[in-house]
């Protein structure tokens, strides 16, 4: 059993992974700025700023990062997860990022689609998660065990899906299936996080989830 902190655990994201989690018999505390409207049994629920969720890290096994870059957090996320994974790697603490599907390629060796035509209202979340990648590959401390984990492109609480039990898994490339669809339910894409917790398969990797 893991202690599991997760950061935006309230959040479409961050609720499916704790409910996965916890129903595994791991051990999981979630931390956001507001109470769950449907809480999850058995999480432990925590509630702040997001600049003082660093203070939670010490005594966990792991810290799954799933905050999205919107309203005042626009512009100041890349900062937030820096001082996370600082904090992580005083307290040797694994730490799980969940990413954007812009960051990914469409195809080996082309741009990311970040570096691309992004939709205006999609600006601002690409850009800053895009830099959240950059800054782990490129210029996380040797020390911190991250993982950073992208979703396909038809994710979000507006296309929840329903728990399959399957998922493929790759890496920075985007995954299609035969129709040229990226698609991912909540449950499963959760599923596939918390086995990458269980596994540690993928330390200091990009990984993509999808169908």
């Amino acid at each position: 059993m893991s202690k599991i902190l997760i950061i935006g655990g309230t959040g479409y994201t961050g609720a499916n992974i704790a409910a996965e989690a916890v129903a595994r018999g791991h051990s999981v505390t979630s931390y956001s700025r507001s109470a769950p409207a449907a809480p999850v049994a058995k999480v432990t629920y925590q509630h702040g700023a997001a600049e003082d969720a660093a203070k939670l890290i010490t005594g966990q096994d792991v810290v799954v990062a799933a905050l999205s870059p919107r309203g005042d957090l626009v512009g100041r996320l890349p900062g937030l997860y820096q001082d996370l994974a600082g904090a992580a790697v005083g307290a040797g603490v694994r730490m799980i990022v969940i990413g954007g599907f812009s960051s990914l390629r469409p195809a080996p060796g082309r741009p990311r689609f970040a570096e691309g035509d992004v939709p205006e209202r999609f600006q601002a979340e690409s850009r800053d998660m895009d830099a959240i990648r950059e800054w782990l590959t490129d210029s996380a401390p040797d020390a911190l065990d991250w993982t950073l984990v992208s979703p396909a492109g038809g994710y979000g609480s507006w296309a929840a899906g329903e728990r399959t039990g399957t998922y493929r898994l790759g890496g920075e490339v985007a995954l299609f299936d035969e129709r040229g669809g990226s698609e991912i339910s909540g449950a499963d894409f959760a599923l596939a996080v918390v086995d990458e917790i269980e596994r540690h398969a993928h330390p200091r990797a990009h990984i993509s989830i999808a169908y």
